[in-house]
Order: C-alpha cells, then structure tokens, then sequence
C-alpha cells in the first residue's frame, strides 16, 4: 500500500511526534503479528529463517519479533547468517559471468554447515556458531559461540539468502519471514514521487556512512550488484515466506532526508541518475528531526542511536 505524499507532509508539519508514534505503532503490529505466528509453529521448528534485501531493516525486525516473543515466555536467540560465510578462496569462490567474485552469491554460505546446524538445534542439541572476521574475509577458528535450545526456544536465523531453496528445501518446516520496503510514497494522483527501492538505497548510504565511514560514492558503486544479487538470489524465494511484511514506514523518507541529503549532494552531478532522481524527489518531502525518532525505531537500525546497535 503506497503512502501519500501530502499526508505525510500535512503530519509532519502539524504533529510530528504523533506521527513518528503513528509509525513506530505499525510496525509494533506487524512484529506482534509475526510473533504470534511464529510462536504457534514452534511445535513444528525451533528454526525461524527471516530474510530481505539490503536495507530492509532484518536486523532490528528480528531483535523485537524476539522481544516480543520473550514476552510471550518463549526465549529466542538472533543468528546473523553473515556469520556462515567461508573463507574467500579466490581459486574456488563463486564469480559472476564477467569473472569477478560475486560476493552476493548464496554460494558463499557454509549451506551444508547450516543445515546441520538446524537440525541439531530441532533435535536440542548443541551447536557452536561460527564468527566472520569480514575485514581478513575468513571464518574465525577461534570465536564460536555455543547455543543449544530448551523445549521452548527458538533460534532466528537472519540474512538475505535465508530463504534460498538451497536452504529452505532441506528445512521445510522452519518458519519462513520475507521482511522488505514495499511502499512506494506518490502524489494524491498516484504518481510516484519515492521509489521503494530508494528508501533501501538511501538506508544503505546512511548506514554505510555512520557505521563505517564509507562514502556515497562507495555505496552507490556497489549498489547496481547489490540490485543484481536481489534479483538473481531473493526476490525469486520471497514466496517460500510464511509472512512478509513491509519495513518501508511512512516515515522512512523523512527520517533519512537529513542524511541522505549531503551525502547525495557530495556525488558529482550527472555521474548517477538516480541520484538526481532521489534529490529531486527529496525536494518535495518535509524532514523529519531526528529527536522524534524513537530509540527503539527501526529508522535508527540506519541512522543510528539504536540500543540495538551492538548486536
């Protein structure tokens, strides 16, 4: 369901705090939704796989589906799949058909280490999870953590490929989540004025920037791949979901535009269409400040602030 562009403004101008709470409030449904569903299927898994494109807001959507379930008595524990990347080899990793490494093949997943992995923790066993060092691209021998579920826990796996056949096919009965922006924000007429996929773009730009001081430029050179790899790897995998839900919070556009915006305004102009098509578009959009965005907000999973940060 698109969001409207004026009555986006129209809030903003006039209460921006209730609006930002107005968002904050949907989202808290979708979550509590998906925990009822998940909490229901636990008799069949203690396996959940959530997964969606970059800039969907995975991370944060499964820290509270797990606050939630907490609260529902149900311990969870969050596993980022990044975690079951191998060791690069550049002899026998996988490549894209111009022969450079495609870093966002599935293939660079231990799969056979995950499926091993789910079915011991469905049979109560104890697994030890490996760590990703991304800065020497190689699994680490050393920083495992063990986890072994009780009768009434559950493990959340997240990552982009979670609902890859390659994966889903040999676990059938975890639950399945495809979290994505969905929404496009039009004019009264249904013109698009914001692109959905420009809300996860300019995610990626902030977070990049915030979290690893990478600028614009970086961020936009890897991006047409990042849009290949949504195309060829998760997209086609969505329907494998039990629940997909969308991330893309009327706010969203409003809340980046601060620091979407210089980031933008440092490319130079003409080198990336899309870029003048964002800024134009950014023209037309009232900014949300940043005071009304709640710690907790899945907005700060991207500009920062969040007590989520350090997970």
């Amino acid at each position: 369901m698109p969001y409207f562009l004026n009555e986006i403004n129209e809030a903003i101008r006039s209460d921006p705090a209730a609006f930002a709470q107005r968002c904050d409030d949907v989202l808290a449904q979708k979550i509590a939704d998906a925990a009822r569903k998940i909490a229901a299927h636990r008799t069949e898994s203690h396996v959940v796989l959530l997964s969606g494109p970059s800039g969907s807001g995975k991370t944060t959507a499964a820290l509270k589906i797990e606050e939630q379930l907490k609260e529902m008595g149900i311990g969870t524990h969050t596993v980022s799949m990044d975690n079951y990347f191998k060791t690069l080899d550049p002899d026998t990793c996988p490549r894209n058909r111009e022969g450079e490494i495609d870093y966002e093949s599935p293939f660079f997943l231990d799969v056979d280490l995950l499926n091993r992995h789910f079915s011991l923790l469905d049979k109560g066993e104890t697994i030890y999870i490996p760590k990703y060092e991304f800065a020497r691209q190689m699994r680490s021998d050393v920083f495992t953590q063990p986890l072994r579920l009780g009768p009434d826990e559950l493990a959340i796996f997240e990552g982009i490929h979670s609902l890859n056949d390659i994966i889903v096919g040999k676990n059938p009965k975890a639950f399945k989540l495809y979290i994505a922006a969905r929404s496009d924000i039009v004019d009264t007429d249904g013109t698009v004025i914001f692109d959905r996929s420009w809300i996860r773009l300019c995610r990626r730009l902030v977070r990049d920037f915030k979290f690893r001081g990478s600028d614009a430029a970086f961020t936009l050179k890897l991006w047409e791949n990042v849009r290949r790899g949504e195309r060829l790897y998760i997209s086609p995998y969505k329907e494998n979901a039990n629940i997909m839900f969308d991330s893309s919070l009327a706010l969203s556009a409003s809340a980046l535009k601060p620091f979407a915006v210089p980031l933008l305004e440092d490319i130079p102009r003409g080198k990336y269409q899309v870029v003048e098509d964002i800024l134009k578009a950014f023209e037309k959009i009232e900014p949300l400040d940043e005071a009304y965005i709640a710690p907790k907000s899945l907005s700060r999973e991207f500009i920062g602030g969040s007590p989520y940060d350090n997970h």
